[in-house]
């Protein structure tokens, strides 16, 4: 997709995003929308864009760690449910409790039954979500193997983004089929009536994220709400204050000035 008309309808929809975040706020609403793919497949792109305007105190990014010791004798769900948002609040989770279908699974870090529990569960867990009154939105970045890997590549060459390539991120070009098994089965038993997963073709990352974007907006019940009025006051005279002296503090080099 081509860089000026992107640009332009990721910012009307970005506008659209801010009245969508005005809406839950003035509602009282609450909205989870989940971001699963492969790596590289786009997820972190997406949800910048998503949250590039947004309050964080309404809209709250989720990315946890591998689970404690103490986590990991808990109820899988858990450390999931602990995250949920509040009457008025968005989360965006940037992966999900689907680790346990996923990487969880393809690398062997939970039992055969474990998985098989999940499977069973994550339906019932999604549906009580929905019933307890939670907008729930899954998306599906799909990338292709030979994208995959020009973008890890690119990773690899770019002391910038470098630290994005985890050895993790490296087992999974040599598992590529076993975690298209695992994602094969994931959908089907987790792509249910009442949470349906939303496949985002992702090689054109341009493309896959208004496409995200504008389906997110499509499918939510949103309208615009009034903002409050707002006047400035008028700045009240001086009653005498007077700056210290600029000697008296410590100030940030000016490191701009050398740049001419």
């Amino acid at each position: 997709m081509a860089r000026k008309p992107y640009e332009h309808e990721l910012l009307r929809l970005q506008h659209e995003l801010v009245e969508l975040q005005e809406w839950v706020r003035a509602e009282g609403a609450r909205l989870v929308v989940v971001f699963e793919g492969r790596d590289a497949a786009g997820k972190g792109g997406a949800i910048k864009r998503v949250t590039e305007f947004l309050n964080p105190r309404i809209a709250r990014v989720v990315a946890l760690p591998k689970p404690t010791e103490r986590q990991r004798t808990q109820w899988y769900f858990q450390r999931y449910v602990e995250q949920l948002p509040a009457a008025g609040e968005i989360v965006l989770f940037d992966r999900s409790w689907y680790n346990r279908a996923g990487v969880e699974m393809v690398m062997g870090f939970c039992t055969g039954e474990e998985h098989r529990q999940f499977l069973e569960q994550c339906p019932t867990f999604e549906r009580m979500l929905i019933e307890s009154g939670i907008l729930l939105r899954k998306y599906w970045f799909s990338v292709s193997d030979t994208e995959q890997q020009r973008r890890f590549r690119d990773r690899l060459e770019d002391p910038m983004r470098r630290w994005k390539l985890s050895p993790m991120d490296l087992e999974s070009i040599t598992r590529w089929e076993d975690y298209s098994r695992a994602k094969d089965e994931m959908f089907a038993r987790t792509d249910t009536p009442e949470s349906p997963w939303y496949v985002v073709e992702s090689d054109d990352k341009r493309r896959a994220r208004i496409n995200m974007i504008a389906h997110l907006l499509s499918g939510l019940p949103y309208r615009e709400v009034a903002p409050p009025r707002i006047e400035l006051p008028d700045r009240p005279p001086s009653r005498g204050y007077r700056r210290p002296p600029r000697e008296e503090q410590t100030y940030v080099p000016d490191h701009a000035a050398r740049l001419g």
